[in-house]
């Protein structure tokens, strides 16, 4: 099983929440905590982040919102399969919520 595959974690302007889509999102969201969104990739992370400000199979709250990459939060995981990053992503994206941030991942 090849292991090219990754998570990322890009953070995103707190202006999101203005959002009423994201806002509903995520209602345990604690004031002050920071926004992010989760996906995996099979590209690089930067290029995949690249992608979605070029708007080329963006998601709308990365390409108007995102910030900056958090490798801090993923790269512990990377590189794997894809059967693994298709665990991590719902995985991740959880604790971060549980520790009060605003996530949006599918």
């Amino acid at each position: 099983m090849s292991n090219h595959h990754n998570v990322y974690v890009i953070e995103l302007d707190p202006a999101v929440l203005k959002r009423k889509r994201f806002r509903e999102a995520n209602p345990k969201h604690t004031a002050g905590k920071a926004c992010f969104y989760i996906g995996m990739t099979g590209l690089a992370p930067e290029q995949r982040f690249k992608n979605h400000k070029a708007n080329y199979k963006a998601n709308r709250y990365v390409r108007d919102f995102g910030k900056q990459l958090r490798p801090d939060l993923y790269d512990q995981y990377n590189p794997m399969s894809y059967h693994d990053a298709q665990q991590r992503e719902p995985l991740l994206a959880e604790e971060l919520r549980n520790k009060g941030h605003a996530v949006w991942q599918h």
